[in-house]
């Protein structure tokens, strides 16, 4: 069964609209949300996932967690930020991450591309690409639902 999809593409000129995107999606967030952050080195995954953090209610300083793998934070909602960079797809299937993407928490994943065939099917996929010195074009990817009526929204009535 392939699963339905939805596409939504934002353009950012400046932090302030990304955490405003960032902002509207960590208000939709629910127990075991999934976003997916992809783009080159220095794109804005990490910068999103502050503002996603600080939406949810995360306090004090979010960081990326590159070396660690998983950083847990508590806000509204648990929130699980990964970053899978390092990893292959068998290390990433030995970490137990599908305990993290069907708990009760939001899960954040820089680099998912690197796992395609360990993230659940239903999930939002952002890709963050570089056009200018402060702008960005996310392209935004609902795979199943809530993550295209997400998409739809976006269209309809903007951030």
């Amino acid at each position: 069964m392939t699963i339905s999809q939805e596409q939504f593409m934002f353009r950012s000129v400046s932090e302030a609209q990304t955490g405003a995107l960032a902002g509207f999606l960590a208000a939709k967030a629910v127990p075991g949300t999934v976003i997916v952050l992809d783009g080159d080195l220095g794109a804005g995954k990490t910068a999103f996932s502050k503002a996603f953090a600080s939406h949810l209610g995360v306090p004090g300083i979010v960081n990326s967690p590159t070396f660690t793998l998983i950083k847990e934070y508590e806000g509204r909602l648990p929130l699980y930020h990964m970053d899978v960079y390092r990893i292959s797809q068998d290390e990433a299937e030995d970490l137990g991450l599908d305990e993290y993407f069907y708990g009760t928490g939001v899960c954040l994943v820089e680099w998912g591309s690197i796992i395609p065939d360990i993230l659940p099917e239903q999930r939002l996929h952002m890709h963050i690409e570089t056009t200018d010195v402060g702008e960005r074009l996310i392209h935004l990817t609902g795979y199943g639902e809530p993550y295209e009526q997400w998409c739809r929204s976006l269209r309809e009535n903007g951030v």
